[in-house]
């Protein structure tokens, strides 16, 4: 956990007391009058990276959007780039999956991790040409594997391959953008693919790509919000963010249920088709969830580094255990008592 001193701290355990009062007398539906004073939000802007498609849009489709500080929003589509700014203090949140947390731990970042998504895995796909005899990921020996370097995409294919006694040593291993990918798939340029997201659905359903594994068993689940520790260390945006977890985890909730309304806000922002979102959804292998940060959710990132050291992609050994921050676990305890009741 990340300290400044002792009165910033007593101050902010009464910021998240507050709070958590306020959601509690809110769900109950008794006026939050004990609750003590805190900072005034309204002063407050919170700049919050987003992928098109999600926080901004869901955030909005839930009716959370009414926030008592001002968010602006910054549109930036990859984990790295996150964490890039809120390094330099351009961005006060940002999400993104374990991998690029990584290589900020490596780097000694400043950013912290404050909590995790829990999102699908069945998104994330080990996929073969239709056109291949491709079953299985034994039968990727001497065969060209499209993957991204340094995500999700490279850890589960490594892992997959281990299982089935192979390695990177023993396919033609091609690390392509998502983009890049899709179209050298498209092209008959590699013969099998590890990729995430909607990129991962267009192939199977432009293409008849075949699903050999999915992330499921792979990857823990787990996929951090990044923080600008100057935020965090900050009273009224520590209040600020705290609000805004609260009302994240309630979008969240409300999708699990409204998915259609969801993706039709999704569509409008990356015009993916709002049937093919819902075919997404449908094959989903959990539902959306936001938690916070414990010991396991610790360990297992850092089991994720530690394999990454063994593969080469590190250039050291990362500790994760320094950049993850508990402060906001009092906000968020409750509603995870709540789900487990």
């Amino acid at each position: 956990m990340h300290r400044n001193c002792t009165p910033t701290l007593n101050r902010r355990h009464l910021i998240q007391a507050g709070l958590g009062a306020a959601a509690w007398a809110a769900t109950a539906g008794v006026p939050a009058l004990a609750a003590p004073p805190g900072p005034d939000l309204s002063k407050v802007t919170l700049r919050i990276g987003t992928y098109k498609g999600l926080w901004r849009a869901l955030i909005a489709a839930s009716g959370q959007g009414n926030t008592p500080y001002r968010i602006e929003w910054r549109e930036l589509n990859n984990g790295v780039l996150h964490i890039e700014a809120l390094n330099g203090d351009a961005l006060d949140l940002g999400s993104g999956s374990e991998i690029p947390a990584l290589f900020a731990a490596r780097q000694k970042a400043q950013v912290r991790f404050i909590a995790v998504v829990r999102e699908d895995l069945n998104n994330q796909v080990t996929l073969a040409r239709k056109d291949t005899p491709i079953q299985r990921i034994a039968d990727l020996k001497g065969k060209r594997v499209g993957y991204v370097r340094a995500t999700t995409s490279h850890y589960y294919l490594s892992r997959q391959l281990a299982e089935a006694g192979l390695s990177f040593a023993d396919i033609n291993a091609i690390n392509l953008t998502p983009a890049d990918g899709l179209s050298a798939f498209d092209r008959g340029d590699l013969d099998a693919w590890a990729i995430y997201g909607y990129n991962g659905q267009l192939a199977r359903l432009r293409y008849g790509a075949r699903v050999l594994k999915t992330g499921q068993g792979y990857l823990s689940g787990n996929f951090p919000i990044y923080a600008n520790p100057r935020a965090v260390e900050d009273p009224a945006r520590h209040a600020a963010i705290s609000d805004y977890l609260q009302r994240l985890r309630r979008a969240y909730l409300w999708a699990n249920g409204n998915y259609l309304d969801y993706a039709r806000a999704q569509s409008a922002e990356t015009r993916v088709p709002v049937g093919d979102l819902i075919e997404l959804w449908n094959n989903r292998s959990t539902d959306y969830d936001l938690r916070p940060v414990d010991d396991g959710v610790v360990k297992g990132h850092q089991a994720v580094a530690d394999a990454f050291l063994q593969l080469g992609v590190l250039d050291g050994p990362a500790q994760v255990a320094p950049l993850w921050d508990r402060s906001f676990k009092t906000v968020l305890q409750p509603l995870a008592a709540d789900k487990a009741a």
